[in-house]
C-alpha cells in the first residue's frame, strides 16, 4: 500500500464550537487512536481531499506536534449537503496487529455478457479487510473474463494471500444483468403498478372520460 505524508496540528481545545472555527478556515477537524492515548488535531481540508479522492488507499505518515505516526483512515465524514469533509478519524499502525480497512475495488477484463447486450451492475465500491500492515493492497482487482448474463462476482468468490475478507460471503460485488433486469433493480414496484393499472385500463367502460 502506497504511503503518503500528511502534517497536522494539536487542537487546543475540543468540541463543537473549536470544530466549527476550524472548519471556517479550510481545517478538517480529526481523531488519532489506537495508541496510549487520543491525539486531536486538524488537517488542511484541500491537501485531505486531495489524497482521499484518488481511487486507491493509502497508508498516512502523520506529523503532528513533533511525532511521526504510521495511521490509516478509518471513517471519514461528509456534509449532507456541500459534501464538504467534516471530521476523519485515523487509527495508528502497529506492526503486529492486524488492521480492518475498506479497500476500493477495481474492474478488470471484459465480460462476454456485456458485449452480448448485457449491464454490469456494480454493488460494492470497496471491500472491508483484515491483514497485517504489508500485506495490505492500494486496490482489490476483481476480474469480469467469462461473466456472461446472470452471473456475478460474490465475496465468497475473492481469494488474496494473508487477507481476510469481513463482508458477508454471500455479498454480490458485480454481475452482469439482462436490460430488462437492470430496469426491474433500478425501478422496484414498477412492474406490478403497470399490471395494476393496465388491468384498471381493461375494467374501464368504453368510451369512459378520465377525470
Amino acid at each position: 500500500m502506497k504511503t503518503v505524508s500528511l502534517s497536522g496540528s494539536l487542537r487546543e481545545n475540543v468540541g463543537k464550537k473549536d470544530a466549527k472555527m476550524h472548519r471556517k478556515a479550510f481545517n478538517v477537524p480529526c481523531v488519532m487512536y489506537g495508541g496510549k492515548e487520543q491525539i486531536h488535531f486538524v488537517a488542511e481540508e484541500k491537501v485531505l481531499m486531495k489524497i482521499m479522492h484518488t481511487p486507491v488507499a493509502h497508508i498516512f505518515e502523520l506529523t503532528v506536534g513533533g511525532q511521526k505516526h504510521s495511521t490509516i483512515v478509518q471513517d471519514v465524514q461528509y456534509h449532507p449537503v456541500t459534501d464538504r469533509m467534516l471530521h476523519v478519524d485515523f487509527m495508528q499502525i502497529i506492526p503486529e496487529k492486524p488492521v480492518t480497512i475498506g479497500i476500493p475495488i477495481k474492474v478488470t477484463g471484459v465480460a462476454p455478457g456485456v458485449l452480448r447486450g448485457g449491464k454490469l451492475i456494480k454493488k460494492m465500491r470497496k471491500l472491508v479487510i483484515k491483514a497485517l500492515v504489508q500485506y495490505l493492497p492500494d486496490e482489490i482487482i476483481v476480474s469480469i473474463d467469462g461473466l456472461e448474463i446472470g452471473d456475478s462476482v460474490k465475496v465468497s468468490d475473492m481469494v488474496l494471500e494473508n487477507v481476510t475478507f469481513l463482508d458477508p460471503a454471500s455479498s454480490v460485488i458485480l454481475g452482469v444483468r439482462t436490460a430488462r433486469a437492470v430496469v426491474e433493480e433500478a425501478l422496484p414496484g414498477q412492474e406490478g403498478a403497470a399490471a395494476a393499472g393496465a388491468a384498471t385500463a381493461a375494467a374501464a367502460p368504453a368510451g369512459a372520460k378520465k377525470a
